[in-house]
């Protein structure tokens, strides 16, 4: 005599003694209670790291140079003083700054992501010669350092009289091999039958990748986006070099102005001027962290 063991199929889900809990935890390994202790501390240690800096600019940043200079350290301001933004904004033309970063980051940014896209849907779709090599030459580039490029883009902006101008600021900067990579890795997952079928239709590159890429692409196309948008806003050393003039200075090279009219004294100004420039991205960064993420992570599983 045989017996029939029957295992439960799709509707047994749904019977009311079985939880979807439990349909959850069933075939996962539990791990050990000092495993998870361990990682628990490796965690808080972690976010410690990286939270208590945060938490000590914006603190500094309303406390009094008493508070910031005493020892022990205090946690927390005994009175805040609000006015050391004030100081900030008027020992040094921040409103200029602001602007500048604004105008740099935003046109940079688009410009930047224009080409990206141009080049990613060359790569991904365009039929030509030495497309290897030129796709193997531009990912071999991530592997310099910006540095390296620095004197050449240099003598080419003083010798076209670029020097002090937004277009030397912003012009040199628009290509990025990171971010034609990460569309690109999107590109490639779109089905060829549908590039195919617009072909057949009529469609030209240029609209076959306005109406049919460039939507399907959009996730990865923001999320570049965002990375490009927040290294340009803190890019220092390029805006260092080619500008000379306060009225042409961005944010990060503001506080290296501060600095030099506050001096090493007023510390309370300094981290409101550090908390001016660094708030705008911090909110873009929490306001937009899941896309991030969840952008690089589908990038680097296709």
């Amino acid at each position: 005599m045989t017996t029939t063991v029957r295992t439960p199929g799709p509707l047994s889900r749904l019977l009311p003694g079985r939880s979807r809990q439990e349909d959850r935890t069933a075939g996962a390994v539990r791990r050990p209670l000092w495993q998870t202790i361990v990682l628990t501390i490796l965690v808080i240690a972690s976010l410690l790291v990286f939270l208590v800096p945060i938490y000590w600019l914006f603190s500094g940043a309303v406390k009094s140079n008493s508070d910031i200079y005493s020892w022990p350290l205090k946690w927390f301001p005994t009175s805040l003083h609000l006015d050391n933004f004030s100081s900030a904004w008027n020992a040094a033309p921040f409103d200029r700054f602001l602007v500048n970063s604004v105008i740099t980051t935003s046109v940079g940014t688009a410009l930047e992501m224009f080409n990206a896209i141009l080049c990613a849907y060359a790569f991904a779709f365009v039929h030509f010669r030495i497309k290897r090599f030129l796709f193997l030459f531009l990912i071999g580039s991530m592997m310099l350092p910006g540095h390296v490029t620095l004197i050449v883009n240099y003598i080419t902006v003083g010798n076209l009289g670029w020097l002090n101008t937004y277009q030397g600021l912003i012009l040199p900067g628009i290509g990025s091999a990171f971010a034609m990579f990460l569309l690109y890795q999107q590109m490639r997952t779109i089905d060829p039958e549908i590039m195919q079928a617009a072909e057949v239709d009529g469609a030209g590159h240029l609209r076959r990748m306005v109406l049919i890429v460039v939507p399907m692409s959009w996730p990865m196309i923001l999320t570049a986006t965002l990375i490009v948008l927040v290294g340009k806003w803190n890019e220092y050393v390029w805006p260092l070099i080619v500008t000379s003039t306060a009225s042409m200075r961005t944010l990060p090279i503001g506080l290296l102005f501060l600095r030099s009219q506050e001096g090493y004294t007023n510390w309370g100004a300094l981290l409101a001027g550090t908390v001016i420039a660094a708030a705008p991205m911090l909110l873009l960064f929490f306001l937009a962290q899941r896309r991030i993420i969840g952008g690089m992570a589908a990038g680097a599983l296709k």
